[in-house]
C-alpha cells in the first residue's frame, strides 16, 4: 500500500466537505464510530482512536485510550500532555493516520464505495478546530486528513 506525504492531484471541480454528523459524509471523519477497525492484532472503535493511542505506543496509556468510551475521550486523552508522548511522534502521525484510514476504508464496503463514489471531488475535513488535518474552517488549513483520503481513493480506482 503506498503512501506519499504531499499527495496531489489535477485539481477537481468539486470540492467534498465533511466532519459533522449531521452531513451526509460523516463516515470520513476520525469520529465515525460506525466502522470500527482491526489494526495491529486489536479492534480499535475508531480511527480516533487508534490515532491517538499511537501516540503513546508500548506504554500502557496505548491500551487506556483504545478502550476509552467514545472518539472524543481518546482525542481528549490523546492530547494531554503529562502522558509519554513517543519521540518519533511528528515523523510518523501522517503514517499513522493513513494506516488507520487504509483500514478503515478497505474494512468496510460501504463507506470504500462511497469513497469510491467521490470521483476526482476534493475532499475537506472543514473544521476551525484544526488546520493540520482540516483546513481550519477558511480554506487555510493543510486538510492532511483529506489529502489522506484522496490517496487512499486512488490505490483503490487503482485496484480491480
Amino acid at each position: 500500500m503506498p503512501f506519499i506525504i504531499g499527495f496531489t492531484k489535477n485539481m477537481p471541480n468539486k470540492t467534498i466537505n465533511f466532519c459533522s454528523s449531521k452531513e451526509p459524509y460523516f463516515d470520513f471523519s476520525n469520529f465515525d464510530r460506525r466502522h470500527p477497525i482491526n489494526l495491529d492484532g486489536k479492534i480499535w472503535p475508531s480511527t480516533e482512536h487508534y490515532f491517538q493511542a499511537k501516540k503513546f505506543e508500548g506504554t500502557e496509556h496505548e491500551e487506556a485510550v483504545r478502550l476509552t468510551k467514545t472518539p472524543a475521550e481518546a482525542a481528549e486523552m490523546g492530547r494531554r500532555r503529562d502522558l509519554p508522548l513517543r519521540k518519533d511522534w511528528e515523523q510518523v502521525k501522517d503514517k499513522v493516520m493513513y494506516d488507520a484510514c487504509y483500514a478503515k476504508f478497505t474494512q468496510f464496503v460501504d463507506i470504500q464505495a462511497l469513497l469510491l463514489s467521490t470521483g476526482d471531488a476534493t475532499l475537506v475535513e472543514h473544521t476551525k478546530n484544526d488546520s493540520y488535518w482540516g483546513d481550519g474552517g477558511d480554506g487555510t488549513g493543510e486538510n492532511m486528513l483529506g489529502r489522506i483520503l484522496m490517496e487512499i481513493r486512488t490505490v483503490l480506482q487503482s485496484k480491480p
